[in-house]
Order: C-alpha cells, then structure tokens, then sequence
C-alpha cells in the first residue's frame, strides 16, 4: 500500500473553452473537483485474490503394518516430535519368539547344507574311484601291444605269406584290442552306475536344502521385520495431531483392517487452497509470489507461492472456479490452525521504485495518447507521458515527469 501527498483540494467552477464548469444558479451542469497531487515513487503491485481455508502440506497417518495389542504409547496430541522418536510400541514376546525360532531354524539348515555338500563330494570320489580299475600305464602297455600287433599284420600281408600266419596275426590284433578296449571300458560296470544314482542324488540333495535354506533366511529376514514394525515412530519433524488409540487395544492385522494409530502434521510447511475466477486464472503462473492474510489473525504477515494450479474448473452459483495451491512457510509462534480461513493476492506484475500517479490523473489526447496536467507556477498545462503498468488506482509512469512535480486529479460531479 502507498499514501498519496496531497498538496490541495481545490473545488473550483472554471470556464474552461467557452463552456459552463459550474453554474451559480442551479442548472443542471458539471461541478468540477480539482486535486492536486505530487508525483513520489513507489511499488506498484498487481495481482489476484482468491479465498480458501488453510491446509497442511505434509501430514501422515501412522499405524502399524503388523497386528496386536499395544503395551506404549509415548505421545499425546500436540506433542512436538523429531524424526525417528519413538511414537508407539506393541507387545512384542510372541515376536521375539517367532525371531529365535527363525534364527534356530536357519542354523539347522545350514548345517543340513553342509552335510548335503560333504555327501556330494564323497559320492564323487566315490564313482572316481570306481572308474579308476586301471592305471594309465597299464593302458599305455595295452595301446603298445595294439600298435605292434598291427604292425605284424602289415608286415605279414606284405610279405606275401601263408595264410595260416596272416590268420594268426589278425588273431592277434584282435585280440590285443579287445584287452585295450576292456581297460577303456570296463569303469562303465553296475559299480559305475550305481556311483553316478549316487551323485545325482547327492547333488539334488544339496539343491533341495540350498533352496530351503533360502527360504528359512527369508522367514527369518520376516520375523526381524515383524519385530521392527511393532515399534511406530516419526517419519518427519512435526505435532502429533491426535492418538486415536489407547494402550492395551488389540489392533487387527492391517491386511484385515488397517487401524490409523496416530496423526501428524507439519506446521512449520502449509498450503492455502485458493478458487479463482476464470478471468483471473490465465495471468497465474507456477512459483508466482502470494500475499496470505488470515481472517482470524489480521497481524501475521504470510507470504508464499504459487505450488499448482487446477487444469480442470467447477462452477459455483453459475461462476467457473479454478483451484489454486499456495505453499507458504508457518511463522512459530503464530497461532495458525488448520482450517483458518485466509486471502491470498497472487502477484501478477510488480514493479518496484516507479514514478507513480493516481489513474485518474492520466487521460488522452485527440490523437490517443497518455497525457496529464501538470502544475506550473500556479498554471496547468497539459502534457504526454508513457505510463507502464496499472492496478486500476495507480499507474507507473515511464517518461513525462519527474518526481515531486504536481499533477492535477479532475472529478466531475453533476
């Protein structure tokens, strides 16, 4: 807000271009106010207002996400609490015992892997040793004897010998391959096969209670969170709004009933939830400052922001409204309440510093343009000026005058 220097009030009946400006004897003609006013500098603000009730923008419903009786409740409403206090505790016994039963129950499945991972191991030296009947030499001297029996039936075929030798060399051969591939083949016996069930067995041993053990580490990983959730405590800095439970209530399993525990807030963060006119709401934009007065506490100053702005309308009394979200930070100490009805000036243009005169001083030349009247050792003259923005009661003044000269404000009055 800004307050006007006024120089005069001067009610004057001037004839001005041979027409009557005030007539005595009580015609029906114009009476003409003439003020004078001072040219000062200023802040020249233009915005839109909107009404709505105060809201906080951070709030939470905290409960218990397993079910049970309650043994502490640590809080009452309006209690100030930091992030991390505890709020809230269930009983926890039969927690606790499901958590070292988990825990018993693990150690023993290890152990069962270990076991299962010695019986595998022990199952494959066992096939190793069943495979192994002879030595790699010994199967060498056998793939000697091969060798050289070949190279008998070669040499007897070329030698164009009887056939009664060529018969005993190819027995010979023969003879020696069968023995080479008896010591190649011989570990696939019933022992060999036996010793491979054994294996496969071993291993799908070993799968099984890897998997289980898996299982019981996630039974246990449960239980702890089990235990960890029947403690409630604050996600944020905040009031406790209201306990809506006492201590010694059962509370169901959230996945039969979910039972709100406690409600808190943030106060030091809140939202004002403003409707505009639809002629107001294309000048407002994101981030936009917002001047907030509360009906109920006239001498708390507020300002905040512009946080969203509603891209779909409702109508009211046949009046298209938008809703518009301020966030704004809570002075402590304040007194502010949720619900609170408020005002907010949503900042459209603001220009700070200007040259500023009343909107009724400005007027237009026969050719359009801003002009005033200016006071010049007791005479008026008239004069262009380029006016920047206005608020409908003042306009800002770009050239034409300097601060602390007089312009003259006209009011006609029949």
């Amino acid at each position: 807000m800004r307050r006007w220097r006024t120089i005069g009030v001067l009610l004057l009946c001037l004839a001005l271009a041979g027409s009557i400006a005030c007539n005595p004897f009580g015609g029906d003609k114009e009476e003409v106010t003439q003020q004078l006013v001072e040219v000062v500098r200023g802040n020249l603000i233009i915005s839109v207002s909107g009404s709505g009730n105060i809201e906080v923008s951070k709030e939470a419903n905290l409960a218990f996400d397993v079910g049970g009786r309650i043994d502490k409740i640590y809080v009452d409403d309006g209690n100030s609490v930091t992030e991390g206090d505890v709020l809230a505790k269930l009983e926890t016994d039969a927690l606790e015992l499901a958590l070292t039963q988990a825990q018993v129950v693990l150690i023993k499945q290890q152990v069962a892997v270990n076991t299962a991972n010695v019986t595998l191991r022990t199952a494959r030296h066992s096939l190793d040793e069943a495979r192994d009947i002879y030595t790699w030499p010994e199967i060498e001297v056998a793939q000697s004897d091969v060798d050289n029996a070949k190279a008998f039936v070669d040499y007897v075929l070329s030698q164009d010998l009887p056939a009664a030798t060529v018969a005993y060399a190819r027995a010979r051969l023969t003879a020696t391959e069968a023995i080479l591939d008896a010591m190649i083949t011989t570990y696939d016996t019933e022992e060999v096969t036996i010793k491979k069930m054994e294996v496969e067995l071993a291993e799908q041993s070993l799968a099984l209670a890897q998997q289980t053990l898996r299982q019981y580490r996630q039974s246990l990983e449960q239980a702890q969170k089990n235990l960890n959730e029947a403690t409630l405590t604050a996600p944020f800095d905040g009031v406790v709004a209201s306990v809506y439970v006492d201590e010694g209530d059962v509370i169901p399993s959230p996945t039969m009933a979910p039972k709100v525990i406690i409600y808190l807030i943030d106060l030091t963060t809140m939202e004002l939830n403003v409707e505009m006119d639809e002629i107001d709401i294309p000048g407002v934009k994101l981030e936009q400052r917002a001047i907030i007065e509360v009906d109920a506490l006239p001498d708390v100053e507020l300002e905040g922001e512009v946080a969203s702005i509603s891209l779909l309308s409702k109508e009211t009394g046949g009046v298209v409204l938008y809703e518009v979200k301020i966030d704004f930070a809570a002075p402590e100490g304040s007194g502010l309440r949720v619900g609170m009805s408020a005002e907010a000036d949503i900042v459209i243009k603001e220009r700070n510093n200007v040259l500023l005169v009343p909107s009724r001083a400005i007027t237009t030349d026969s050719e359009g343009n801003p002009m005033v009247k200016v006071m010049v050792n007791e005479q008026t003259e008239e004069r262009r000026v380029v006016i920047g923005i206005s608020d409908g009661l003042d306009t800002e003044i770009i050239d034409g005058l300097n601060e602390g000269e007089v312009v003259v404000v006209e009011r006609r009055a029949k």
